[in-house]
């Protein structure tokens, strides 16, 4: 199936003369997740019934890595939306409307971000109950949680509609950018609220000892935005609001099965039922989940910010590269951020449960794991990184080049930041969502925007790429030393 799309889109490409798409099979990058997640599944014989593994089980490497792709190759899929996006508005639609995606682009994931805290502050207190051996009580939690999130998940739709145009000006949009932006970010509104249950459910499936269950998801919603991203904007030719529209039809998909999956599986650890209110639970989910907001408002601030510098130094060829960067970088961190969130509940479980011997085997576990990735990307990256950059932006030399200084220098962070996203998700776990946010906070909302600010004056545009490098470094300061002040606290060391 992969192989004739991909001749279909060759053929495509001859029939309209677009060399840069032609010699490029860029559209069998999509089928990498699905296609390389199911050869790694088979390596590991991974059963895609996961009643063989239990939270309560003991991980070896094996059954950790059994346990944890799904959720990496979930994350992948999940990172394939905007990236999808972004090849076909840069390949078929312009560069312009390119810089306008991204400009706008952090004011929709600023706006999901409270599915993000819902779901890994939410599953980590659902997670430590159920280790508990509070199971209606933990179904109670889940259920309120997720209707919580449906009100709120439409309420930031409603207000990002209205507020779409003036964030856009704020940003920095001029003229026909700025028409762009509200469009692409019009349509998003959407589907914004099944975007950000489908990123709570994706914890929750893992909570619910289903990871497979968000992997096939993941990879249905990765292939449906994939496809008609094709079908609306080479075929259709709707530019900017195609991708839109793709986008959009993927992220109803993802958000609309796993409420129906949680009401009518009555055989699962976790469902949704009756409930009541508990603002304590809201609560601790909050300030538990915090750090995850926390981390994805401030990246989206940060992200606005590098642009801000970019559009300085580099001008609109600045924000386009600084978007492929983006996009590269959403495939490698989606790694981190998979294994974080597909390790998070053994940690919430065995910390419920008390049993801190399995929580050193995980912590071990994890940071080797985290180191040995760290060198793979970093070399795959330095490696790739032409190949990677010329999928979006082959067809302008200039740009090119630019990009791909950028990208070379901005990846050598992967030796760092796995400790850092992992440290964060790792606190979130145990239920200490305050160091959590603070690891955030120290990491992108500080780190980040000063260096962003400081190192380009004395080095320029190389400065906007290295700045996330310096960042990284003084983050895994922090994340160090609280990981070692607790661990005696809580066992796991």
């Amino acid at each position: 199936m992969f192989r004739r799309s991909f001749l279909v889109c060759q053929a495509y490409d001859k029939r309209f003369s677009a060399p840069s798409f032609v010699q490029r099979p860029f559209f069998s990058l999509f089928s990498v997740p699905s296609l390389v997640g199911i050869d790694i599944l088979r390596i590991f014989q991974y059963p895609w019934s996961m009643s063989k593994i239990k939270l309560s089980d003991h991980f070896t490497f094996r059954r950790l890595l059994r346990f944890t792709i799904p959720s990496i190759i979930m994350m992948v899929c999940t990172s394939v939306y905007s990236i999808v996006d972004g090849l076909f508005v840069s390949n078929f639609v312009g560069k312009e409307q390119f810089a306008a995606l991204n400009l706008i682009m952090p004011v929709i994931m600023a706006l999901s971000t409270i599915g993000f805290m819902f779901g890994t502050g939410g599953s980590a207190i659902v997670g430590i109950t159920l280790g508990e051996g509070k199971k209606e009580q933990a179904n109670e939690f889940f259920s309120l949680l997720v209707y919580v999130m449906m009100a709120l998940g439409f309420s930031a739709a409603v207000l990002g509609f209205i507020f779409m145009r003036p964030l856009a000006i704020a940003l920095g949009a001029k003229g026909q950018m700025i028409s762009d932006c509200v469009l692409y970010g019009r349509i998003s509104m959407i589907s914004l609220p099944f975007f950000m249950l489908q990123i709570m459910f994706q914890s929750f499936y893992i909570t619910a000892e289903r990871p497979e269950m968000s992997l096939k998801i993941s990879i249905a919603t990765g292939l449906t935005n994939m496809i008609l991203d094709y079908v609306f904007i080479a075929v259709f030719h709707w530019g900017l609001a195609g991708a839109a529209f793709a986008t959009v039809t993927g992220e109803l998909i993802g958000g609309t099965i796993p409420i129906f999956y949680f009401f009518l599986n009555k055989t699962s650890i976790l469902h949704l039922g009756k409930t009541r209110f508990s603002g304590n639970v809201l609560a601790k989910t909050c300030l538990n989940g915090s750090s995850e907001m926390m981390t994805n408002i401030s990246t989206s601030i940060v992200n606005m910010l590098y642009n801000f510098q970019v559009m300085r130094f580099a001008g609109e060829d600045g924000v386009a590269a600084y978007g492929v960067i983006m996009y590269a970088n959403f495939i490698f961190a989606a790694m981190y951020l998979g294994y974080t969130i597909g390790c998070a509940p053994l940690i919430s479980y065995n910390h419920g449960a008390d049993n801190r011997k399995e929580l050193h085997n995980l912590f071990k576990k994890s940071l080797m794991l985290i180191s040995v990735t760290g060198i793979l990307m970093l070399s795959i990256a330095q490696g790739l990184a032409g190949q990677v950059v010329g999928l979006f932006v082959g067809y302008d030399k200039e740009l090119l080049a630019l990009t791909i200084t950028g990208f070379r220098i901005y990846s050598i962070s992967y030796l760092l930041n796995g400790f850092n996203i992992w440290g964060s998700g790792f606190f979130t776990a145990l239920g200490n969502g305050i160091i959590s946010a603070q690891i955030a906070f120290f990491r992108t909302l500080l780190f980040q925007c000063s260096m962003v600010l400081l190192l380009p004056v004395f080095f320029g545009i190389n400065g906007v790429w290295a700045a996330i490098i310096v960042a990284e470094l003084l983050a895994l300061i922090v994340t160090g030393q609280f990981l070692i002040r607790k661990r005696k606290v809580y066992g796991y060391a």
